[in-house]
């Protein structure tokens, strides 16, 4: 059974650093793009970032800078670091996998295995 798990959300003051896991089992995700995703409530899903087959990474535009994101094989495990936090970020964030050709990054609707997400919480 395909599952990922997500952990590391917290409450966190602005300008804080958090850093999110996407674990997955029941397969390799270094034959998947994994894509970071993030819902406030009342609001759309949205593409955060992304890590794709050839590790080539993507980011929206407003984390640029802020967010790296990484692969660990040997642990089957993505990470999202996320620096210089800011209120706007609060949501709950979820990891995605897709092994499809042609997935658009940062369309939640391209990737077909979700986690359950992790709550991030920016506030003083």
């Amino acid at each position: 059974q395909l599952q990922l798990v997500e952990s590391g959300g917290d409450l966190v003051q602005p300008g804080g650093s958090l850093r999110l896991s996407c674990e997955a089992s029941g397969f390799s995700l270094d034959y998947f793009i994994i894509g970071w995703f993030r819902q406030a409530p009342g609001k759309e899903r949205e593409g955060v970032s992304c890590i794709d087959l050839e590790g080539n990474t993507y980011f929206e535009d407003s984390v640029k800078g802020r967010f790296t994101i990484s692969r660990d094989s040997a642990k089957n495990t993505v990470y999202l670091q996320m620096n210089d936090l800011k209120p706007e970020y609060t949501a709950t964030y979820y990891c995605a996998a897709e092994n499809r050709i042609g997935v658009r990054v940062f369309s939640p609707s391209d990737y077909h295995y979700w986690g359950q997400g992790t709550q991030v919480t920016v506030s003083s």
